[in-house]
């Protein structure tokens, strides 16, 4: 016979597993995630407090209107979001960071104002998707879990970065504006035509294993990253395919700190993606970082970084279509580039003799 105790805690997972949560404020959080069901609908998140759903295994949260977040000057996050097997469906509405207010051309790190670091800052596994992120005060996605995780239809629009202040000297106002940030994930998949226009890496891959990144559009940032690699990061089997790099600093990227140690980056494969428009590399691989090409530390070992299929480069003329900066010894085995195809720019700078199948004459 079960107990009244069980039956009232059989009855209460129940109620939780069978109710809708409705956001309306920020004031509505707290009930709303006792469902497993949880709608959100437009409203304004104050300045200076964060947008968290700390979620039940399982839920479902469906944005059925527009979030706008206050502004202040503080560390954030703006949005927060933990949960295991979370199903987040955000229907093509807009979290709007007001990043107009932040922006001085100076980042987060030095800026003349403060800023807050992310706009969504998630552990979560299961499927997140269909969202845009307009004017992010710095960092838009980090995200770190060790459980998977497929973003898909994700579009970050910074495109008003690109545009000086009264206080960026000059430079474009947005600085830092990293599309996503990822460390200690796995798996990670980021999908679905992704479109980022922002003023930083359009993806940075800091550490974690078995990461896909597909079928995007990146433009007018620092490209494609893996890194920059600290001292004991490992990154591993990571897939870059499929994807188009259209404007600013460079196309793909691989930098490791000159000081770093007990570190890695293993198994790298480049199919499909397109590079045109960058200013900078078409293919950067610096063991230099935060330097360009200067002096390479030795304590990140990079190995099996192959390009398949067609990776085509149109380079503009004056820009260095390949450069690759390794350390003593930190670049190992063979490296097979068969698969990149170079126009354009000027000449290579390669100091790593373990490539195959590639000519700087393509």
């Amino acid at each position: 016979m079960l107990t009244k105790t069980l039956v009232f805690a059989l009855l209460s997972v129940e109620s939780a597993w069978a109710c809708t949560g409705t956001i309306s404020a920020l004031t509505d959080v707290a009930a709303a995630v006792a469902c497993t069901i949880v709608n959100v609908n437009s409203f304004t998140v104050p300045a200076g407090q964060s947008f968290t759903l700390n979620l039940l295994a399982g839920t479902t949260v469906n944005i059925l209107g527009d979030i706008t977040f206050g502004e202040k000057q503080w560390g954030g996050p703006l949005f927060s979001i933990t949960g295991s097997n979370v199903t987040f469906n955000g229907n093509g509405h807009t979290f709007n960071g007001n990043g107009q207010f932040y922006w001085d051309g100076k980042g987060s790190s030095s800026g003349a104002t403060t800023k807050p670091r992310v706009s969504y800052q998630g552990q979560t596994s299961g499927t997140f998707s269909n969202l845009v992120v307009l004017n992010s005060p710095a960092q838009v996605f980090s995200v770190d879990n060790a459980a998977p995780l497929t973003i898909s239809g994700v579009t970050i629009d910074d495109s008003l970065g690109d545009q000086a202040n009264s206080l960026s000297a000059g430079k474009p106002a947005g600085a830092n504006t990293d599309g996503f940030d990822v460390g200690n994930q796995a798996p990670l998949t980021v999908t679905g035509w992704c479109h980022r226009q922002n003023q930083d890496d359009c993806i940075a891959i800091n550490s974690g294993t078995s990461i896909t990144f597909t079928g995007n559009h990146c433009s007018g940032g620092h490209g494609i990253s893996i890194g920059s690699i600290d001292t004991g990061d490992v990154v591993s089997n990571v897939t870059i395919s499929n994807n188009i790099v259209s404007s600013g600093a460079n196309g793909l990227r691989i930098k490791t700190i000159a000081t770093a140690t007990n570190a890695s980056v293993s198994d790298v494969t480049y199919s499909g993606n397109t590079v045109s428009g960058v200013t900078g590399f078409g293919l950067l691989i610096d063991q230099s970082y935060p330097s360009t090409l200067g002096t390479p530390g030795s304590g990140v070992i990079i190995s099996g970084i192959n390009f398949v299929g067609t990776n085509a480069f149109t380079i503009p003329a004056g820009v260095t279509p390949v450069a690759v900066n390794c350390g003593s010894g930190s670049c190992q085995g063979t490296w097979n580039w068969a698969g990149l195809k170079v126009s354009g720019g000027s000449a290579d700078e390669i100091n790593y003799a373990g490539i195959t199948g590639f000519s700087e004459s393509d």
